[in-house]
């Protein structure tokens, strides 16, 4: 291959990855329209996961979401965590939302609490990137951006109502939507046993 061709090539290939990260810049997200935080309120089971870097739920993963009487919505959360490398524990954890934009209620920040001292704490964004409230819910969190925009450690919970799947018609939704957040090929299966 001669010069011309080598040059035209990586230019071609430079083009192709800036829209690809183009594209993934996390603030061009869309979130649930009109989130209704009522609707949403409930058990939810976790599906499919695509972890952070560091201690995440592993499995049997579930999320009770409650909303006061003066709105504020919290979660208490289970799932097995594995510490140490070897130690399988339940794992309880409490959440607290706060929407930092009204026009844009999907996007949430979490201030969460292990409710154990090896459990972390802190706070991340907890986005709603779609739901139906009755069947499913795609969060999205990005815990640090790069310096182009897109997300350099972030994670995603696929959940439904019921712990033991989607009908095939909203699993073509939910690979939609995993494309969408840049995340196609990164989610796992969540094990739901009953084992907490």
């Amino acid at each position: 291959m001669d010069y011309s061709k080598v040059a035209l090539l990586i230019v071609v290939l430079s083009y192709i990855e800036e829209c690809w990260s183009a594209s993934c810049v996390v603030d061009s997200f869309s979130v649930k329209e009109d989130f209704d935080r009522k609707r949403y309120a409930g058990k939810w089971y976790a599906l499919q996961k695509k972890d952070p870097e560091g201690l995440f739920l592993q499995d049997n993963i579930s999320a009770e979401y409650t909303i006061d009487d003066e709105g504020i919505m919290t979660a208490s959360s289970k799932g097995r965590v594995k510490l140490f490398g070897f130690w399988v524990v339940c794992a309880d954890m409490a959440a607290q939302y706060t929407v930092p934009n009204p026009a844009a209620p999907g996007k949430m920040f979490m201030n969460y609490q292990g409710l154990a001292s090896y459990l972390s704490s802190g706070g991340d964004n907890y986005w709603v990137i779609d739901t139906d409230y009755d069947n499913y819910a795609i969060t999205y969190a990005c815990r640090s951006l790069k310096d182009d925009g897109t997300c350099d450690d972030g994670y995603s919970l696929i959940f439904s109502r019921n712990p033991r799947g989607l009908p095939p018609a909203i699993q073509r939704i939910v690979r939609q939507k995993q494309e969408e957040i840049c995340m196609v090929g990164q989610f796992e299966p969540v094990l739901q046993s009953g084992a907490c």
